[in-house]
Order: C-alpha cells, then sequence, then structure tokens
C-alpha cells in the first residue's frame, strides 16, 4: 500500500471540530503560576464586579447589600438565558437538535436557580426592607430590560411593554425592539416540525402535527422531546412568577409598587401567562 493510500492514525486524522470542541494547536499555553498570563481575578473582573453594589441609606441599612446582590445575580442569570436561549433557537433552525435540547437542559437548571434564590431574599424581613425601601423608588423589577427580553425570545412578545418604559437607554430600547423582530423560541421549534414534513401553516395544523408527534414518538422522538423542553421552560417561568408574587406579598403586603404599579396585583395578573399555549392545550387532546 502506498502512503497515499494508507489509512491515517488516529493523530493524523483531520480534528473533530464542534460546538464543544476547540482547536488548541500553536497556542502557547502554560497552565499554574508560571503562566502568569491572567490570574482569577483579572479574568472576572472582580474589582468592578465587587465594586457594583453603591448602597443608598444613610444611615446605612445592613440589608441593602443583600437586595441589590440578589437583583444583581438575577440580572446575570438573565444574561445567561438569554445567551442559552438564542444559541437553543440557532441551533434549532440548524437542525442541531442535540444541541438545542442540551441548552435548554442548562436553561431549565438556571431557572430553577433563580426560584430557589428568592429564599435567600425572603430572609430579609419587612421591617428591615422598610428602611430603605423609599429609596428605590421609582426603580422596579419592572424595568428589567433583560427579563422582558427572555420574555420576547421566548415567545410573549408585547410591543406595549416597550412603550410603558420609562428612562431607557438608546441601546435598551434598541434591544428590545430587535427582539420583537427576531424569530422567538416557538417560531424556531415550528420549523423544526416543518423539516420533518408536518404541517405547520397554521395554528390548526401545528396542533395536528403536535398530536401526530405526541402519537408517534418513535419517529418523531427529537421534536417531541423539544416540545418537552420547551414547556419545561414555560413550567419553570411560571414557577418563579408564582414564588415572587408569594414573596412580593410576605415582603410588602398589597402596597404600591415603587416603580407605580399595583404590586403584588400586578404581578399576580401576569400568572396566568403561557409562552407555548398550544402545547398545553395538548394536554387535553390526547
Amino acid at each position: 500500500m502506498s502512503p497515499d493510500e494508507r489509512t491515517p492514525t488516529t493523530d493524523e486524522q483531520t480534528p473533530t471540530t464542534g460546538p464543544t470542541v476547540g482547536d488548541w494547536s500553536g497556542e502557547d499555553i502554560h497552565f499554574g503560576e508560571q503562566g502568569a498570563k491572567l490570574t482569577y481575578g483579572g479574568y472576572l473582573q472582580l474589582p468592578k464586579l465587587l465594586s457594583a453594589q453603591q448602597l443608598e441609606a444613610d444611615p446605612p441599612a445592613h440589608d441593602e447589600l443583600l437586595f441589590i446582590t440578589v437583583h444583581q445575580v438575577y440580572e446575570l442569570w438573565f444574561q445567561q438565558l438569554l445567551h442559552e436561549a438564542e444559541t437553543a433557537r440557532d441551533a434549532m433552525y440548524a437542525d442541531q437538535i442535540w444541541w438545542a435540547k442540551h441548552l435548554m437542559k442548562r436553561m431549565h437548571v438556571i431557572e430553577r436557580v433563580l426560584v430557589e434564590q428568592i429564599a435567600v431574599l425572603e430572609t430579609m424581613t419587612p421591617q428591615d426592607f422598610l428602611t430603605f425601601r423609599q429609596l428605590l423608588s421609582p426603580a422596579s423589577g419592572f424595568q428589567s430590560v433583560q427579563y422582558r427580553e427572555l420574555e420576547f425570545v421566548s415567545g410573549a412578545k408585547d410591543a406595549t411593554f416597550v412603550e410603558r418604559f420609562r428612562g431607557l437607554t438608546d441601546d435598551e430600547l434598541a434591544r428590545l425592539h430587535r427582539r420583537l423582530d427576531e424569530p422567538t423560541l416557538w417560531e424556531a421549534f415550528v420549523a423544526v416540525l416543518a423539516a420533518r414534513g408536518l404541517a405547520t401553516a397554521t395554528d390548526d395544523h401545528v396542533r395536528a402535527s403536535l398530536r401526530t408527534a405526541a402519537r408517534d414518538r418513535a419517529r418523531y422522538a427529537d421534536a417531541w422531546e423539544l416540545a418537552e423542553a420547551l414547556i419545561e421552560h414555560d413550567e419553570l417561568a411560571a414557577g418563579w412568577r408564582a414564588r415572587h408574587v408569594t414573596m412580593v406579598e410576605r415582603m410588602i403586603g398589597t402596597k404600591t409598587g415603587t416603580g407605580g404599579s399595583s404590586g403584588s396585583a400586578y404581578l399576580r395578573s401576569r400568572l396566568p401567562l403561557r409562552y407555548y399555549p398550544l402545547l398545553w392545550d395538548l394536554r387535553s387532546e390526547l
């Protein structure tokens, strides 16, 4: 056998590429202190991160640091959820279903953390919160742009929220409008159904296709598993809203929100929200 005809060895074969594999050939990498290229604090920008908790109360209120920290951590998780949701959506359009399912599973884990994190905030008593709550006005969780982006990407687009926001920067306004214009996780999922030859022209077609996929899981296993991942995302989001409103009622009762909303009454009005009503309807049709 000539050199050109022989089977290449493992070392000679083209490296595997993909979302989870990197090519580090030619890189000068030194692990341990001898590398001296990057520090833990420098990589994580800890001086900047740990100086971002600016307290307003004077005299200081002990629990204000906790309040700020919890909400900043929420925003970090929202950023991560948006990162995963965007990539999962794009993976569905590219028919990389395994990758989309993996990322959706990660989203589920993060969303469970969001729910559990509320218990940390509940270690603050109503009396302790009231020592600095008046300083928050008119700031409100209602103004979380990332949370609204996450709802839009998930499928619950509502342009009226953009109109109701006050104090948005040009960048935040552009982000919200972009989310309103771009495809959602649901639209990407419908594209997956269409790619498998299932009808998707109307909601009734999608309903029929979902029934088909549910009753023939062997043939449409990946589509069905994606549907289950989406409804779990929806369920966990609903669980967070329910846990959040209970925490608010425990903390301030029926007081008006710092942003001017009706407080817990407004939050309870959001509890029936469903990202994927057709997936919920399917349960009654099986």
